[in-house]
């Protein structure tokens, strides 16, 4: 009968061996914890009052955190056990000593290890941040040091990194501690106070303070432009280390809780909204300088290319507002440049200076505009992608040449350049009324023309108007150049005769020679005076007229002189020898004396149709 006894007496002598044993592993656990907890109380040792626990001994540390951990289990149990034990009272009292020893060793490794905590030291390990997360801060069994654990995944990185890495898991161990044993709103509000404070200098010692619309238009030009361009460096730094080795590091300390590290970092990185408010500011206000469009195309290009840093930094759904103020700064941005677009484009329409004999004011500061402009390309692509194209109504289609066809239309960016070309070149074919010398006209749009088809060539623009655009406007210079020589020298060459060695008079060849000087020496007189500024095209127009001119004068001066030798006066009849011709020929185009005239045209065709205003 005693080896079968009843279920009921049977559970009664089981039950208490078990209850006993529970209570043993608990006593234990609160013996252990007594010794090590009351060993770094503060308000007892002066030595654990003035000593870190972390700096004095890490493996003490980590055991330490083991002690409160396994103290926070024992709690659970006896509260599960017995709830009015006085052990839990005990438990209770050991584990306020315990968080208060913790609150203080949290405040100090944050504190005082700011420089292994930088948001640069931090952020070059990111790579390492998931390496070091999946490391346990200590072993159930004790048997790897915390040390070592740090140390193995350290082994190729320096010294700095690592004591960096060895800094960041205190923190996590730490704070786990305390989150798990009910003490995360002290441990939180430590982490932001110091992590904020840490970060809202960074961000005053990059330039970034908050102003006001009015404080920016009361800005001279030249301080503002220096505030951009901190702000510009501003964004590159807090993108690749401020905010970003803040995330890395908030991410890090509190893996276990993404409340709380939403939480934190939230408030951590409240400046950032302050630095991508600031291109908002610069895009609404009213200051007026040939700079800023470039200026707000520097910042469009510095929020865009760190826009994937900025949506993955501030991916939290209460850092929202972060990300909507980098937008709303974009779209601001991309208002004010297609607003002063519009505007440099009415004030070229505008434009009432007179010509010159050379590349016009007007042609140089446009090409040159349009040419910086060209090297933001991808970003303007962007910003011209939703922006209506240019009227076409008010000019003939012929006109309004860009690389484009039926398959491929072309990019908005190349239908802007090719129609503020095309007004420029409207402008200037208005300009030739100025002159009173048809050649003078065709000497004027031929500089001009060249000089525009040759920034197109030496600047991005050739990427987007494309080489059909070029090749068509490089033949309206020749055919310029052409006219002019056929008006300004066709007078000239039609002195000579057709066939130059044919058989004739003395008298006639005479009469002949008398034309052509006559004929050679005003023009040249009248020519004289006009400037082709670009080397090349000036040499080539030069070759173009001794080539017509000098070889039928040697032919007739070969064949005829002989004629005219026994003339009297000769020399003033045969003024011109042929290497004479060529010698003239050669010092055109470098303005060498004043210049008159009568008549004008317009030459592109187009100088009377009228342009939107």
């Amino acid at each position: 009968m005693s080896r079968y006894s009843s279920p009921a007496r049977n559970s009664i002598s089981t039950g208490t061996p078990r209850r006993n044993f529970s209570e043993s592993l608990i006593e234990q656990s609160i013996e252990a914890a007594t010794v090590l907890i009351n060993k770094w109380n503060p308000e007892t040792s002066t030595y654990a009052k003035v000593t870190s626990l972390f700096h004095e001994s890490k493996s003490e540390a980590m055991q330490f955190i083991r002690c409160v951990n396994d103290l926070q289990k024992s709690m659970h149990a006896m509260v599960t056990e017995n709830s009015t034990s006085e052990k839990l009272v005990q438990a209770q009292n050991l584990m306020q000593i315990a968080m208060n020893r913790l609150q203080k060793e949290f405040y100090q490794i944050l504190s005082m290890n700011r420089a292994h905590l930088d948001p640069e030291s931090v952020s070059s390990q990111s790579s390492r941040a998931s390496a070091l997360s999946s490391i346990s801060d200590y072993d159930d069994d004790g048997s790897v040091s915390h040390d070592d654990e740090v140390r193995n995944v350290g082994d190729s990185i320096d010294e700095v990194e690592e004591v960096s890495s060895i800094v960041m898991t205190d923190l996590r161990s730490t704070a786990e501690c305390m989150i798990s044993s009910g003490y995360a709103k002290e441990c939180i509000s430590i982490y932001k106070i110091i992590r904020k404070s840490i970060i809202d200098e960074g961000i005053y010692r990059l330039g970034v303070e908050k102003i006001s619309s009015s404080q920016i238009n009361k800005m001279d030009w030249e301080v503002l432009d220096r505030r951009i361009k901190d702000w510009l460096e501003a964004v590159k730094v807090s993108m690749t280390t401020l905010f970003n080795g803040e995330r890395i590091l908030c991410d890090h300390v509190f893996a276990s809780s993404d409340s709380i590290r939403e939480s934190c970092f939230t408030e951590i990185s409240k400046g950032a909204t302050l630095l991508f408010g600031f291109p908002e500011l610069v895009a609404k206000s009213k200051k007026s300088h040939p700079e800023k469009i470039f200026r707000m195309l520097d910042m469009y290009t510095a929020i865009s290319t760190n826009w994937i840093e900025i949506d993955s930094i501030f991916s939290f759904e209460s850092t929202v507002t972060v990300r909507a103020q980098a937008l709303n700064s974009l779209n601001k941005l991309s208002d004010s440049v297609r607003s002063m677009i519009s505007e440099f484009e009415s004030t070229l329409q505008k434009d009432s200076s007179k010509s010159t004999v050379t590349v016009h004011t007007l042609t140089l500061t446009t090409m040159n505009y349009l040419s910086l402009l060209a090297d933001y390309s991808n970003i303007l692509a962007d910003i011209f992608a939703n922006w209506p194209p240019p009227p076409r109504s008010s000019l003939p289609e012929s006109y309004f040449e860009s690389p484009s066809n039926d398959e491929s239309p072309a990019p908005a960016i190349s239908m802007r350049m090719a129609w503020l070309i095309l007004v420029l070149l409207c402008k200037l074919d208005g300009k030739v009324e100025h002159h009173k010398d048809v050649c003078l006209s065709y000497i004027f749009l031929a500089n001009n023309l060249n000089h525009v088809v040759s920034k197109v060539q030496t600047s991005n623009l050739k990427y987007l108007l494309g080489e059909d655009w070029i090749a068509k406007h490089e033949e309206k210079v020749k055919l310029f150049a052409a006219n002019y020589e056929r008006l300004a020298w066709g007078p000239v060459l039609a002195t000579l005769p057709e066939n130059p060695t044919a058989t004739i008079t003395p008298a006639q060849a005479k009469e002949i020679f008398r034309k052509f000087n006559s004929s050679f020496d005003e023009t040249f007189r009248r020519q004289s005076s006009f400037v082709v500024s670009d080397p090349k095209l000036r040499d080539e127009m030069k070759v173009s007229l001794a080539r017509k001119i000098v070889p039928s004068y040697r032919e007739f001066y070969d064949a005829h002189r002989s004629n005219v030798v026994g003339e009297r006066n000769v020399g003033l009849t045969v003024r011109f020898a042929p290497e004479d011709v060529g010698n003239y020929l050669s010092d055109l185009f470098f303005g060498n004396s004043n210049n008159s005239g009568s008549t004008s045209v317009s030459l592109f065709g187009v100088a009377h149709i009228s342009l939107p205003g």
